[in-house]
């Protein structure tokens, strides 16, 4: 069965898109820690990231580098924080976190709640900052 992630690429989820490409896709986490919450994902389903062959492993981390930096263009923030867990989902991610203190990172804090339209604007701002 194909994990949540591979049916968003597949298009049988929605998502707050911000950016794509062949190989990659990025999205709003739908419970971020903070504005701006973005996942980066490689489309071809492999659960562990360290399971990824080499080339599109180095890939995913330049795509989300290129997110990163959209994102620190349009959302207030010292610098974006990086994790990757992994456990909550069987398909190899990264988490791209906004952060002003060592705390914002924290997953045990409540999520941010922002409405669809937020979502969207949110969205819509990164991907105008997206530079391929």
């Amino acid at each position: 069965m194909s994990t949540i992630f591979t049916r968003i690429v597949n298009g049988e989820i929605p998502c707050y898109k911000v950016a794509e490409d062949e190989r990659f896709l990025a999205f709003l986490d739908i419970n971020p820690l903070q504005e701006g919450h973005t996942l980066v994902i490689p489309k071809k389903e492999v659960d562990y990231i360290f399971d990824i062959e080499n080339e599109l492993h180095a890939g995913l981390w330049n795509f989300a580098r290129k997110i990163a930096r959209a994102i620190e263009k349009v959302v207030p923030c010292k610098r974006i924080g990086i994790t990757v867990i992994g456990l909550e989902v069987p398909h190899a991610h990264i988490h791209l976190i906004p952060l002003n203190d060592m705390f914002d990172m924290d997953f045990s804090r409540p999520k941010k709640t922002f409405t669809p339209e937020e979502f969207r604007a949110i969205a819509e701002k990164i991907a105008a900052a997206f530079e391929k």
